[in-house]
């Protein structure tokens, strides 16, 4: 039998709980369509937890007074996706993101049985929300960070909102006429839609995980080549 899709969704607002986060009304669009596909989903506000920085496992052990990024580690884990959902800030994701990035990173080392990193066959998304440009460069960041430590990246993996440049309304805000801004924007609702989906094939897909033959680090150091052919340079 099939074990269950499992997804987390990483909400790097600058918001604390239990302020209102226009990000997470991003990530309830994208989450209620995999909970109706019966995807276990959890929400995480990164801010609420006292993430050092740093880029190792575990900051207590290089000076930092607490760390709560090993315990959020082991529920990243334990997903077979992982969103990470941001809001804009000056053109660019969040220091929450940047930080979660970081800390993700530290685990680049880490391998599977297989001598693969640690996260291969789980499958990596972004979500990005804002009123100014930007959507598409912070989600190529954080597209790029996931699939250089081992997330594999789904077509069509991102997704978001944004306003007219410069200050106004952020998606979910309420208008004069009651209606919430961005909650009937087409190309919003197709992509999540399109994302959410492509995540849950692929995590379906990879739930045996991705052969080791090509990409075992371990077969690697211990003198595999895998056919790479370095002829000799004249």
């Amino acid at each position: 039998m099939t074990e269950p899709i499992r997804a987390i969704y990483i909400n790097c607002t600058l918001t604390p709980s239990p302020g209102d986060s226009h990000t997470e009304l991003l990530i309830e669009a994208s989450a209620d369509i995999l909970r109706q596909q019966g995807v276990e989903v959890e929400v995480v506000r990164a801010v609420d937890h006292a993430i050092a920085p740093g880029v190792q496992p575990d900051m207590t052990e290089h000076g930092a007074s607490e760390d709560a990024w090993p315990a959020l580690w082991e529920r990243v884990l334990a997903a077979d996706i992982l969103v990470l959902a941001t809001p804009i800030w000056l053109g660019d994701g969040s220091s929450v993101y940047r930080r979660v990035i970081e800390r993700l990173y530290a685990h680049s080392g880490e391998l599977n049985d297989a001598g693969q990193s640690i996260v291969y066959g789980k499958v990596g998304g972004v979500l990005v929300g804002g009123n100014e440009d930007g959507m598409k460069h912070v989600a190529r960041e954080g597209i790029y960070a996931l699939q250089h430590i081992g997330y594999t990246i789904p077509p069509q993996a991102d997704a978001g909102w944004v306003g007219e440049a410069g200050p106004g309304p952020s998606y979910g805000d309420e208008q004069e006429d009651g209606s919430r801004v961005g909650f009937d924007n087409d190309f919003t609702k197709r992509n999540i839609t399109i994302m959410a989906w492509n995540l849950l094939h692929l995590g379906r897909m990879l739930q045996a995980g991705i052969p080791k033959e090509g990409n075992d680090r371990n077969a690697w150091e211990d003198g595999s080549r895998f056919g790479f052919h370095n002829p000799e340079y004249r």
